[in-house]
């Protein structure tokens, strides 16, 4: 299945743009799946019918989703709150009942992510995501790597070949040892995660960005861009959305179009842009939807590479090559934690594991140069290997 994730800055129009490229694929006889992550049903009003955590089929072939976040909610909670009863009523701990239940802060994100994972398994042939304005949207990408990086921290898997041994570590200790079913809980959630990391990671998923050219929307493309690539997400077009015709005999109009154009020559050295014209009015409905002609077909994603480049012959280093377009050398920030680098670049952060070679090897500098993080690193003798038939293992 393939899968488009839409995101731009908010006001941009992506709701109403995943809608059309949704019916555009619909009519060319594509099955296709369309999730908002709206609480409100901005989705519904662009499609003309009312959506929610029930599909809904606008018309034939396109199915219409917005999760509850809710739901999935209370009956985590429930389901945890069962299991640690024991824990409970030592500490006299009253219970939840499923009515007081509401959602917290972050369940809406988490409810979209089970949507993804569900839909890789349904029988679509395309996914279409309106995803949250785009640094919404990056937090609730990245959700997955780190969670799974924290469970893999907090309660690692190996630790359950102790399991005969808790009883006795725990009156040595003194302490209850975790039980069994907290293991077997992060091992579920875990799988969960990998599900939707899996649809993120697929070859066949592409993030397309949203936004009006005007210098609004090139800072928002330009810090998204930095986002997306430090993620390590691909991405195919961005849709300039909203493009006021050249000729105006409005002058207030003809100073906004040329301050488009502007824009418009800017992305187009940088990005595959696909404009949609501004039909004047707010589209509703499928007839305005087919009206935008939203990009169904794409370039090439820009493909995901952090090659290490071997320079050991004639510099004793290898470059650790890291694209991070629209990166500002001021806001960069490097710290290396063992066997992981984290990299900070403005309101963005991902922790990533070193490649193996790496891993034997010190961090000699790093500098950021035409949209590119540039890390070298140096062989640590007590870790690189020694010569072999006399050939040095290094420079």
């Amino acid at each position: 299945m393939r899968a488009i994730l839409l995101t731009g800055p908010g006001g941009s129009g992506r709701t109403t743009l995943a809608a059309a490229t949704a019916l555009q694929a619909a009519r060319q006889g594509t099955r296709t799946l369309v999730i908002s992550a709206d609480r409100t049903d901005t989705l519904g009003a662009a499609l003309g019918v009312p959506t929610g955590a029930d599909p809904v089929e606008p018309e034939p072939g396109l199915t219409a989703l917005r999760p509850d976040p809710a739901e999935g909610f209370r009956d985590d909670l429930l389901t945890l709150q069962d299991r640690a009863a024991p824990a409970l009523d030592l500490l006299g701990a009253a219970r939840l009942d499923e009515e007081e239940l509401t959602p917290l802060p972050g369940s809406g994100e988490l409810a979209l992510l089970r949507a993804l994972r569900d839909a890789a398994a349904a029988p679509y042939d395309l996914l279409v995501v309106d995803l949250p304005p785009t640094p919404e949207a990056l937090a609730v990408l990245a959700l997955p790597e780190q969670l799974r990086r924290y469970l893999r921290r907090l309660l690692p898997a190996e630790r359950q070949a102790a399991r005969a041994l808790r009883p006795v570590l725990g009156r040595l200790a003194g302490v209850p040892m975790p039980g069994a079913w907290l293991y077997e809980t992060a091992a579920r959630w875990d799988l969960e995660l990998a599900g939707v990391q899996a649809v993120l990671e697929d070859p066949e998923t592409t993030v397309r960005m949203v936004a009006e050219p005007g210098p609004a929307g090139a800072d928002a493309v330009r810090t998204a861009a930095t986002g997306l690539a430090l993620q390590g997400l691909r991405t195919d077009v961005l849709i300039a959305n909203r493009v006021l015709p050249e000729a105006s005999a409005d002058p207030w109009l003809g100073g906004v179009a040329a301050q488009q154009r502007k824009v418009l020559a800017e992305w187009d050295g940088t990005y595959a842009v696909r404009e949609v014209a501004h039909l004047g009015r707010d589209p509703r409905g499928a007839d305005d939807l087919a009206a935008l002609d939203a990009p169904l077909t794409s370039a090439a994603p820009t493909p995901v590479s952090w090659p290490v480049a071997d320079r050991l012959a004639d510099d004793g280093m290898l470059v650790w090559h890291i694209p991070l377009p629209g990166g500002a050398r001021d806001e960069l920030e490097l710290i290396r934690r063992g066997d992981e680098i984290v990299v900070t670049a403005g309101q963005f952060r991902r922790i990533v594991p070193l490649p193996s070679v790496l891993r034997r090897c010190t961090v000699a500098g790093a500098g950021l140069r035409d949209g590119e993080l540039r890390i070298r690193f140096v062989p640590d003798p007590d870790l690189w290997p020694s010569a072999v038939n006399g050939v040095p293992p290094f420079g």
